[in-house]
């Protein structure tokens, strides 16, 4: 789909919001959504953002799809998950955490299909932490991410899936994950094409 290689080029999605508490910048679907809106209508295509409510084992995630579409019924779908909390923070009620879960869901959701870096900035202490903690994996365990990853290529019926899969996870796993994910979208790959 050539207006999507357009709108991913000329896309420019700042981080316009700040965490106080966690000293650094980010963006949220809906900055997302205004910057695309002028690149949707310069190339004629519709962006829809969907919410299914999924379990997985005893938990329940929010996946969030993302799909965009041409004048020539031409689309490109990606898709994210966010685990909801099993308790609210500050006192946010069951409709507020779901709220929250969805945008986040949404959020990596079009991350993928725009092909958005979300990385932290190098300078924050939030950074520092994750790469603190990125560098001592436990053993033999997988990220929800990675997890539910590979659930979704598993599903997957065809390589133009494959690649969108891969667009909105690839950037949100470990180098060891990374790798994981690359060696079962290639078995994938090989079924599908029989």
């Amino acid at each position: 789909m050539k207006e999507l290689v357009e709108i991913q080029s000329k896309l420019k999605a700042p981080k316009d919001n700040y965490n106080s508490f966690g000293k650094y910048k980010y963006r949220s679907a809906e900055s997302i959504l205004e910057s695309v809106k002028p690149l949707l209508k310069e190339y004629g295509c519709i962006l829809t953002v969907s919410d299914d409510i999924v379990m997985v084992g005893d938990r329940i995630y929010v996946k969030a799809t993302a799909t965009i579409s041409n004048e020539k019924g031409e689309y490109i779908t990606t898709s994210a998950f966010a685990r909801e909390a099993e308790v609210g923070k500050n006192g946010m009620d069951v409709s507020q955490v779901t709220g929250a879960t969805s945008s986040y869901a949404r959020k990596y959701a079009l991350n993928g299909l725009f092909c958005i870096d979300d990385t932290k900035d190098t300078d924050t202490e939030e950074y520092q932490a994750q790469k603190k903690k990125a560098e001592k994996p436990k053993a033999n365990e997988k990220s929800d991410t990675l997890l539910m990853a590979l659930q979704e290529v598993e599903t997957a019926s065809s390589i133009e899936q494959l690649l969108a899969i891969r667009n909105a996870y690839f950037n949100l796993m470990s180098p060891n994950e990374q790798t994981e994910f690359t060696n079962k979208l290639t078995e994938r790959k090989k079924k599908i094409q029989g």
